[in-house]
Formats: structure tokens, C-alpha cells, sequence
């Protein structure tokens, strides 16, 4: 229930220009309820009136958001481009004003970018957008005179590309004293060259850097990794992302007459001397025989690993079922890989040492089919504290979907599963795993007929907090989803470079 102060700041915020009139005779005190009231009905202009004004020594946004004992909701997935655009721009108004010299800290981050906004303007600006705001402002800032003592610290989840990378190097990288100096305790990299990506690291400063995302087309092999790893630094990281093929060799690297991998050894032993490194991304790297040699030399328990299409084998999945790591793991994924029917005894190894404490699963196209049912609820049944199970693309009947979807409804803690399109509704003799096209090609009346069949299941159980769905093309990525249209051309630049060199390859031989 909302407070009657929360009210009144509703009531003042309602009146944009006599809030904003008002703000010099506002008590300290009530700055963060003005703020989360403006925030909350979308009255931009007083939103940055108050940043303008503020008069505390920090501004942090997902505190102000949050639920409080003035007001209850969470707002913190509120990506509301209009307010967060009139945050920066207020966040200027207060350099360029010199109102008070008082604000040390800005920080940006915490914001929750969800696939449905639910401000009134339903317009999000994601982390990449507020990235390049943010840079812009800064960069416009840069050469102005400042009254400030220091300069005001401005914390933000850095998102960049190739489309905004020249802006955020110039807000990282003054020529000269600035007023706002950007911290950056995430970043997430795409479309940037190895030398692009270095650059930008070396700038953000990579000592005090806690999540590192390098994903999907920025172009690594092991190489670029141990330079990037032994040149950088990250004694501070937590959780590190590595996109497509990070453990791939470099064209002119040749094995050692021993079969060892000496780039792979260098890596392992970087990634050993981050104490704090909890959370592990190599989804899509050829790692067949590997795993013991990269995650052995790690000194603290991982909590998060994902290991999706990494061609694990069964000396992989021996050394994952009895390392340190698997009795702290919360999040796995071990999609592509068929565990049931290659490796059952380890894997439900696995699986029963990570009972404990394993919240979220992800087992898509592992060749589960309605044979090995059985052995999936027996070996599920232990893990009391999972709440999400995501195992799309996996060949299983209606029946098969029901008795498991039976057995899960017995997991305490579960709120979430993500489940295949069952092979009724498909043609007689569809294969796995699926391409695109034939993944969307199936019986939408008869699968309308399944879900509710399965939602019926979860009903008489009882279970009406478990919410089960079909992404097709996987969960809803905010950041892949604000840049697309680059990574489209991007692709499509890569296509054309590789069509070039093809060209010129033939020319040579002709």
C-alpha cells in the first residue's frame, strides 16, 4: 500500500510545472520519492528536473525503484526510455548548473530489461541504448568548465558494438579533465574485432570489472583468449562469457608432438588466478577431452556453467560428475549433448550431486525421447531447489510430456519450464534436432490441444505458480533484440568478406 507521502508526491508530480517550480523548497529527504513518483507516471521533464536539483551525495537508480516501505512495486523493470533519457539528460542539467557539488556517485545500474514494458509508453531503451546515451553525454560534457572538486562517478552496465563503439572510446578515453568519469562494473561486447575488444577493456578499467560478455560475433580463437587473459587482468571478475569457438586454435597453430594443448593449459591456468570467477560461459566451443584441463585449476566453486554444444565426451562428463564444482553449481546447461542415452550413470551422477543446490536447468535437444522418461524423473526427483527446466527440442510424445510434467509438479520450488512441441504434431519421420524451418512446421491446433492438456496436469496438482511455455527460437534476449539490425549487417558484411575470399581463392588455383 502506498504511503500518504508517496501520495502526495504523486499528487505534487501530476503538476509537472509546479513540481518543478517547487523543487528548491523540497526537503532533502523527499528527492527520492519525487523521483520514484515521477519515474512511476512517466513525467519525464520533472524526472530530470529532480536529477538537476538532487541534492544527496549519490544517485542510485535501481535503490530508488525498488520497493520501499513508501511505496511497494518494483519498478526496476522499467527500462521506460523516456525517463531513463531524461535521467542522463538531468544528470548533465547538474553538472552544467552547478547546483551543488554534494553528488558523488551516479549509478545506472540494476535496471531488469524485460520483453513487455510496463510503462505508459511501453518504449524501452536497453542496455545498449542507454550505453550510447550515457556516451553522448559525456562526450558532450567533455570540456566544460567544472566546479566539482572531482569528478562525478558514474556507474553503468557498458553494452558495445561496432555501432557505438566510437562514442563509448571517446566518453572512456577525455583528452582532457571531465566531470563525469564512467565506471563499468559489466560489459557486454558484439561485432567488434579482437583489437576493437582489447581497446575497449583496457580503457573500461578491467581491474574493477566484475561481468565480462563477449559474445556471438566478435571473432575468437584460443589465442586471442590467453592474450586477452594474460594481457588484460580481471582480478575482480565474476562472471565471464565467451562467444562461438573461443578454444578453437589459431590457423598457424600446430599440436605438440605429446597431443598437448598448451594455449588451452595457459588459459586454464589465467582463469585459476581469478578468485572470485563464479560463473563460466563457453557455450558452442569444441572441448571433447578438455573440460578437466580448463576447470581443475579454478580455486573457487563455479555456481554458474554452461558447456551447451561443446562435444563433451564421456571423460568430460566422468570428471563434471565428481569435481569440486558440481555440489555448488545453480545454474547448467549441457544442451547438445546426448547425456541420457550415452552417459546415464554419470549424468544422473552429475545430477545427484548438484541436487542441492541447482535452481536452473537447461537440457535442450539431448535427445531425450519418451524411453528415457523414467530415468528423468528418477533423476530430477532430488533437486528440491529447482526453479526453471528448460528442455526444448527434445523428440517427446504427449504422453511422455504428461507423466514428467506429473513429477515435476513435485518439485517444491519450481515456477518455470520451457518444454518441446511434442512429436504428435509434427510429420511421421521428422528428424532431430531440427532445423528452423521444420521446428516451426508442426499442427498448431493439436499442440494448442497438448498444452492445455499439460496445463490441466499442473491444475489438478495444485501448481498454478508453474508456468510452462514453447519459445521456439529459445527465451526473449533483450540485448540480441535491441541490435539486430546490426547484427544483421554485420552478418551480412561477413558473408560478403568470406564470398571475396572464396573468389580470390579460386582466381589463385585458376
Amino acid at each position: 500500500m502506498r504511503s500518504l507521502r508517496f501520495i502526495s508526491a504523486e499528487t505534487l508530480v501530476s503538476h509537472p510545472q509546479l513540481a518543478q517550480e517547487s523543487l528548491d523548497h523540497v526537503a532533502y529527504n523527499l528527492y527520492p520519492l519525487l523521483f520514484k513518483a515521477s519515474y512511476l507516471l512517466e513525467q519525464a521533464e520533472v524526472t530530470r528536473a529532480v536529477l538537476s536539483h538532487w541534492p544527496l551525495e549519490e544517485f542510485r537508480l535501481a535503490v530508488l525503484l525498488g520497493p520501499n516501505t513508501d511505496h511497494p512495486e518494483d519498478l526496476r523493470d522499467r527500462a521506460c526510455a523516456a525517463c531513463l533519457e531524461a535521467c542522463m539528460q538531468g544528470l548533465a542539467d547538474h553538472v552544467l548548473q552547478s547546483r551543488s557539488n554534494r553528488l558523488r556517485v551516479a549509478d545506472f545500474t540494476g535496471i531488469q530489461d524485460v520483453q513487455v514494458q510496463q510503462c505508459p509508453c511501453g518504449r524501452a531503451l536497453g542496455r545498449w541504448g542507454r550505453t550510447k546515451v550515457l556516451a553522448r553525454i559525456c562526450c558532450q560534457l567533455q570540456g566544460q568548465p567544472c566546479t566539482a572538486r572531482r569528478p562525478i562517478e558514474v556507474f553503468t552496465d557498458l553494452f558495445v558494438t561496432e555501432g557505438n563503439f566510437d562514442i563509448v572510446v571517446q566518453a572512456l578515453k577525455p583528452a582532457g579533465p571531465a566531470p563525469l568519469q564512467v565506471c563499468c562494473p559489466s560489459l557486454r561486447a558484439d561485432s567488434l574485432s579482437p583489437g576493437q575488444l582489447l581497446q575497449v577493456l583496457g580503457l573500461a578499467g578491467p581491474s574493477k570489472l566484475r561481468k565480462l560478455e563477449v559474445v556471438h560475433n566478435v571473432r575468437l580463437h584460443a589465442g586471442h583468449v590467453q592474450q586477452l587473459l594474460a594481457q588484460v587482468g580481471f582480478p575482480q571478475l565474476t562472471s565471464l562469457t565467451l562467444p562461438t569457438k573461443a578454444f578453437d586454435a589459431p590457423p598457424a597453430c600446430a599440436p605438440t608432438p605429446e597431443g598437448e594443448d598448451p594455449l588451452l593449459n595457459s588459459i586454464a591456468w589465467e582463469l585459476s588466478q581469478m578468485n572470485k570467477l563464479t560463473e563460466l560461459s563457453v557455450a558452442f566451443s569444441t572441448l571433447t577431452g578438455k573440460i578437466q584441463t580448463l576447470l581443475s585449476p579454478l580455486k573457487t566453486p563455479l555456481r554458474v556453467l554452461d558447456l551447451a554444444n561443446c562435444a563433451l565426451n564421456h571423460e568430460d562428463m566422468s570428471f563434471l560428475a565428481d569435481c569440486k564444482h558440481t555440489a555448488h553449481l545453480e545454474v547448467l546447461d549441457l544442451s547438445g549433448h546426448n547425456l541420457v542415452h550415452l552417459y546415464p550413470a554419470t549424468f544422473f551422477r552429475l545430477l545427484s550431486q548438484a541436487a542441492q543446490t541447482l535452481r536452473v536447468l537447461t537440457l535442450e535437444e539431448c535427445n531425450i525421447t519418451d524411453n528415457h522418461i523414467g530415468m528423468m524423473i528418477l533423476g530430477l526427483s532430488p533437486c528440491g531447489q529447482l526453479q526453471e527446466f528448460k528442455f526444448l527440442g527434445n523428440p517427446l510424445s504427449a504422453s511422455a510430456l504428461q507423466r514428467l510434467f506429473a513429477a515435476l509438479c513435485e518439485l517444491p520450488r519450481l515456477r518455470h519450464i520451457e518444454f518441446p512441441v511434442p512429436k504428435d504434431c509434427y510429420p511421421e519421420g521428422t528428424t532431430y534436432p531440427q532445423d528452423e524451418l521444420s521446428v516451426s512446421t508442426f499442427d498448431q491446433q493439436k499442440y494448442d490441444m497438448i498444452a492445455e492438456d499439460l496445463r490441466a496436469v499442473l491444475l489438478r496438482a495444485n501448481r498454478e505458480d508453474i508456468q510452462a511455455s514453447t519459445p521456439l527460437f529459445g527465451s526473449f534476449d533483450p540485448d540480441i533484440h535491441e541490435t539486430s539490425n546490426e547484427l544483421g549487417t554485420f552478418l551480412l558484411q561477413a558473408f560478403k568478406t568470406a564470398l571475396e575470399n572464396f573468389s580470390r581463392a579460386l582466381e589463385q588455383m585458376e
